[in-house]
């Protein structure tokens, strides 16, 4: 199968495309933001954060739980993506991992539909597989499926 993923050198954020782009990440269903990739978006902007942390804190009253996802707007082109895929964190006595691949298909398949709405292109790192535990083989063809195979130009990047 060839791939209709372009794959970078670089930072995902700081999406190398023309156009509007959307950010695309992982995040846990624990409310927590610290570590990996949301480091380098929270220094470049405040509000994926912030969103993220109001939406786990009203979850009563939203859709926040595993394979859900988020859309916050940085710049005028450019979104980011929160997709809750990650079942908790990984800790020293925790068994298996936290990524949960179900959870990352149904949030991909709820991106696509905004996306192809703001005809933006999606940019991401290998989401799943730093800290969530997860493994490429696995997320690749998730990517296909939910959005290459929907005509969405999608651009991975591995970082230096």
């Amino acid at each position: 199968m060839t791939s209709a993923i372009r794959y970078l050198k670089g930072d995902a954020s700081s999406p190398q495309a023309k156009g509007p782009k959307v950010i695309a990440h992982v995040c846990n269903d624990l409310g927590g933001w610290g570590k990996g990739f949301v480091l380098a978006l929270s220094k470049r902007w405040p509000e994926p954060e912030a969103a993220y942390r109001r939406w786990h804190r009203e979850r009563a009253g939203n859709d926040f739980g595993l394979g859900a996802m988020q859309l916050v707007q940085v710049e005028r082109e450019v979104w980011v993506a929160n997709l809750v895929g990650q079942r908790g964190i990984r800790t020293g006595r925790s068994s298996g991992v936290p990524v949960r691949y179900e959870a990352i298909d149904r949030a991909l398949d709820r991106l696509a539909g905004p996306v192809l709405d703001l005809g933006a292109s999606v940019h991401l790192p290998r989401i799943g597989c730093g800290l969530a535990g997860g493994r490429w083989e696995r997320i690749e063809p998730l990517l296909l499926d939910r959005l290459a195979g929907r005509g969405i130009e999608v651009t991975v990047y591995d970082f230096d």
